[in-house]
């Protein structure tokens, strides 16, 4: 073995030791025999590179290359982070205000999630499912999902350039968008035009103040003759996890609601209030891709204890919690160290829930108008519509 490979060798194995050893406290890589193992599958691999590669070997592309692939394999929001990803995180840096409304993961490239209610990534008609192949001419193949959200954030007014792929499209479209601060989180609702008793309800994220003004919007539409309920959590993927659990307090009112699982095996059950819930009106959720995070955790609580049924697309299996982990180079791993469970231990982490009425929705090509007619919606008032039917022929029946 040569002297170059030799210290091509050492050099590598220092991070990839380390990522070995966090992996095995973290429950994901076996200790022991295997450890030493694959680190010497690592170094042969090293080996063959350095001495047949047609090119002189770069070490810090083949050890970031090396550390991004470990991290992939975990799950899409495990990540390896550049040193100032890293700074920013550790000193608790927030990002600049102004964004176009995106939330992202990792797929291969950068993959759209969710799309903020009247941001300018929603009115360009971006949709969750899109692959962002690059921002401002900077390809996302090697781009963490940590580092693309900074790339997005910007200053009010400032712009940028995503290149995006929808579907089996093989040339990128470009869109400039114009980055702001506006973010509308209000819950809303209305009466379903036509019949009077569906109240249709909007949670575009869970933020602080969501619980209270779901419970507001659902009173005020009982009061205006409303008896079940649409709730449309389509494209929610921003808030925090307890928010959405005081969310879910508010229909159901005893019992495990969702479960906490770390690293480990150990598990928390989060549990219903016992302070009695806003209603226990019929309820129906609308669910999609870009149902991520916090909504799907609310989901999950009212689905799981049959509490209301989801209806559309599968939701996009990220319930885990992330942490940062910094190497001594500057660099950082970024992995998930917990996921939530249903109540009934299921996982969602990667999984996604599955609707139990699938409603499959047309996707246009980029550039084209979004449809206007809402699919999931008109077969979420028919199932209620039904559920309303029955009830009342079950009734007659108890009073015959």
């Amino acid at each position: 073995m040569s002297t170059k490979t030799r210290w091509l060798i050492v050099f590598a194995s220092v991070p990839v030791i380390a990522f070995t050893l966090i992996g095995g406290y973290l429950g994901r890589v076996s200790a022991g025999e295997n450890t030493y193992r694959d680190l010497r599958i690592f170094e042969d691999v090293v080996s063959l590179i350095s001495n047949n590669y047609v090119e002189e070997v770069d070490l810090d592309e083949v050890m970031h290359g090396a550390l991004r692939g470990l991290a992939e394999g975990l799950d899409s929001d495990s990540a390896y982070l550049l040193q100032e990803d890293v700074s920013r995180l550790e000193s608790g840096q927030a990002l600049p205000e102004a964004n176009v409304g995106l939330t992202v993961t990792r797929r291969y490239y950068t993959q759209v999630v969710a799309t903020r209610d009247g941001s300018p990534a929603a009115e360009a008609g971006i949709l969750p499912g899109d692959f962002v192949r690059a921002i401002d001419g900077e390809p996302t193949r090697f781009m963490s999902a940590v580092e693309a959200d900074r790339r997005l954030h910007g200053q009010p007014g400032s712009t940028v350039t995503v290149s995006l792929i929808r579907g089996r499209t093989q040339v990128p479209y470009d869109i400039t968008l114009e980055r702001n601060s506006t973010a509308n989180l209000t819950v809303t609702g209305r009466l379903r035009g036509g019949t009077s008793d569906i109240g249709i309800v909007r949670i575009p994220s869970f933020h602080d103040d969501v619980a209270t003004q779901l419970s507001e919007v659902i009173t005020s539409l009982t009061d205006q003759g409303a008896s079940r309920f649409v709730i449309d959590v389509r494209n929610t993927a921003t808030g925090s996890y307890s928010n959405a659990i005081d969310t879910a307090r508010l229909f159901v009112a005893d019992g495990t609601l969702v479960i906490l699982q770390e690293q480990g095996g150990n598990q928390t059950p989060l549990q219903a209030s016992q302070t009695g819930t806003t209603t226990e009106a019929p309820v129906a959720l609308l669910v999609n891709y870009g149902s991520s995070g916090p909504a799907e955790l609310f989901v999950a609580a009212l689905s799981d204890r049959e509490r209301a049924k989801t209806i559309g697309q599968r939701t996009a299996g990220r319930v885990g919690l992330q942490k940062l982990i910094p190497l001594p180079d500057g660099t950082g791993l970024w992995l998930s160290y917990a996921r939530y469970l249903t109540a009934s231990e299921e996982p969602i982490h990667l999984y996604g829930i599955q609707p139990n009425i699938p409603v499959p929705v047309e996707t246009p090509e980029l550039g084209e108008p979004i449809p206007t007619d809402d699919p999931v919606l008109e077969r979420a008032v028919e199932e209620m519509q039904v559920q309303a039917t029955v009830r009342v022929t079950q009734l007659a029946v108890n009073y015959a």
